[in-house]
């Protein structure tokens, strides 16, 4: 079991890294074109391997369905608007609203698919979130503004990062069931991908002002983007679908929020600014936390 908890805190990982390679590219393009490109490549990229591996025989009836769906919830809709967020309040802030999406990954395994935490877990849970809190809460000083910590339309920002945690929650949610049926995790993620990019594409092929692209695809804008694709889509996602294999969805909601404390590190030596103390003892409180879940 710990192995599939640490593939969901790997994955926190990647996400943390593949919100600072997107945050420039994402300002660059807009969320919808942002997330449309970097679709396009996971999804050629990892259905191929799908293909090549095998993986494909893993696809039936009980797990296509709740993929498609764990696709359109998590990928289409809630990266969308967490970019959508983080060009409006910055990594750091998106950060901690996005955290919540363990809160509403624990409410929605405990009431609907009847999970139940030990109390090791579900202490280490609190240290986990109320660490994440702490860590981003006062995880910059007001003298080290940066243009990734604008304050453009806060309350817009808040309801896009909140929106974007439950998205997040409901495609873990949805998830379950199809790796429950023995999807292979990185077919799962090809599927997820896949009908996340074509959702994106039909926005595109409407027409829609805000499906198309804010800037011009340059090779520097154009290799970031394929970079946080295969970070934080390609790596991070088939991790948390390796994690769902065994794990219930309340404990990897909780291992995966950590991302936006392995962020500090990585603002650090983006920004060469260290964060202020009471960031890492926030930082320390999550690990002890994800001690007591990992280890329970």
């Amino acid at each position: 079991m710990m192995l599939y908890d640490l593939a969901a805190v790997g994955a926190a990982g990647c996400w943390a890294l593949g919100g600072l390679l997107g945050a420039g590219p994402s300002r660059h393009f807009g969320p919808f074109a942002f997330t449309r490109l970097r679709l396009t490549l996971l999804t050629m990229a990892l259905g191929g391997a799908s293909l090549l591996s095998g993986g494909w025989h893993s696809i039936s009836a009980a797990a296509l369905w709740p993929a498609l769906l764990s696709g359109l919830c998590g990928i289409f809709l809630g990266d969308t608007v967490m970019f959508a967020s983080m060009n409006r309040l910055g990594p750091r802030r998106t950060g901690l609203l996005f955290a919540t999406h363990s809160v509403f990954s624990v409410l929605l395994g405990v009431l609907f698919l009847s999970e139940r935490l030990s109390a090791a877990a579900m202490l280490g849970s609190l240290l986990v979130f109320g660490g994440v809190l702490l860590a981003v809460a006062f995880g910059r000083r007001e003298v080290d503004a940066h243009v990734w910590e604008r304050n453009d339309k806060l309350a817009a920002g808040v309801a896009l990062g909140l929106t974007a945690a439950l998205c997040q929650a409901l495609g873990t949610f949805f998830a379950k069931p199809a790796m429950a049926a023995g999807l292979e995790p990185v077919t799962a993620s090809a599927l997820r991908m896949g009908v996340s990019c074509g959702a994106h594409y039909l926005l595109w092929l409407s027409g829609w002002r805000l499906a198309k692209s804010r800037g011009p695809y340059t090779p520097r804008m154009l290799g970031q983007t394929a970079l946080n694709g295969l970070v934080a889509l390609g790596l991070g996602m088939t991790l948390i679908m390796l994690a769902l294999q065994r794990a219930n969805v309340a404990t990897v909601g909780i291992l995966s929020a950590l991302s936006p404390v392995l962020i500090l590190p990585m603002l650090w030596v983006a920004l060469k600014r260290p964060p202020p103390p009471l960031a890492w003892l926030g930082a320390a409180v999550s690990c002890a936390g994800t001690a007591l879940v990992v280890l329970r």
